[in-house]
């Protein structure tokens, strides 16, 4: 079976928010912009060849607005059905993320602050619901959903059987991208300690590269070295009583 091709599809800027195109025997779209942007995506996924009825499927990472935005809309654009984890399914059905967010440090202090960041997307109802991992074999595509809990309860990635994670916000490059290959913390995090668990889980399956949400690529061992000393500083916070997380 040839390489899955990995395609970022820039919604802002040149990498502050990305979504993904999946190349293998059908393209699989991941994430989907903030609202507004279906139109945006559909044309630079035609860009590449793709007709937009051969996509199979459009997964939703977690359940902030960035990346559920325009599902909804680009569902109505291709007709392929959104895939996105039970956790998560209260801000996809209702349109509106979980708040207060949560920051992870000053810039996520300012964000907070963003109007656009409060405003209500359209209402999307997965109708592939997520609740494990997932091959998506049967969606043509050599790779799995893999939960990944921690940004949010519902967040996942997509890893490719040739190892390229496409992380949505289980980390970011720094300043939402503008510093390409420094990993950091993206604004928000509803439970940091458990998502670095997440992000040490899928670091163990060795990938080649993580692809993220906002940002370029990252290399895994840089990552590896950034994640040791998000422990450190994690567990200062904690001492502190200084880590906020989102209580159930």
């Amino acid at each position: 079976m040839s390489r899955t091709k990995v395609v970022p599809i820039p919604v802002m800027g040149r990498h502050n928010i990305n979504a993904y195109l999946l190349l293998g025997r059908r393209p699989v779209i991941v994430d989907a912009g903030t609202p507004g942007s279906g139109r945006r995506i559909l044309d630079q996924i035609t860009a590449h060849g793709v007709d937009p009825d051969d996509v199979a499927l459009i997964v939703i990472t977690h359940g902030h607005i960035d990346h559920f935005g325009s599902a909804a809309e680009l569902h109505r654009l291709t007709g392929a059905p959104v895939a996105g984890h039970v956790a998560d399914l209260g801000p996809y059905r209702s349109g509106r993320a979980r708040e207060p967010y949560l920051p992870t440090g000053p810039m996520g202090r300012l964000m907070a602050r963003n109007r656009k960041l409060h405003v209500r997307a359209e209402p999307v109802d997965p109708a592939v619901v997520i609740r494990g991992e997932t091959d998506l074999e049967d969606f043509g595509l050599a790779a799995r959903i893999m939960p990944t809990p921690g940004h949010t309860a519902g967040s996942v990635s997509v890893l490719t059987d040739d190892g390229d994670l496409v992380a949505g916000d289980l980390i970011a490059g720094s300043f939402m991208g503008l510093i390409p290959g420094r990993p950091a913390n993206p604004p928000f995090h509803d439970d940091p300690w458990q998502n670095l668990a997440s992000l040490h889980e899928m670091l163990a399956l060795n990938p080649i590269s993580l692809h993220v949400g906002h940002g370029t690529p990252l290399d895994p061992g840089r990552v590896r070295r950034w994640a040791e000393k998000e422990r450190g500083r994690l567990a200062r916070l904690d001492a502190a009583e200084r880590l906020p997380t989102r209580g159930e």
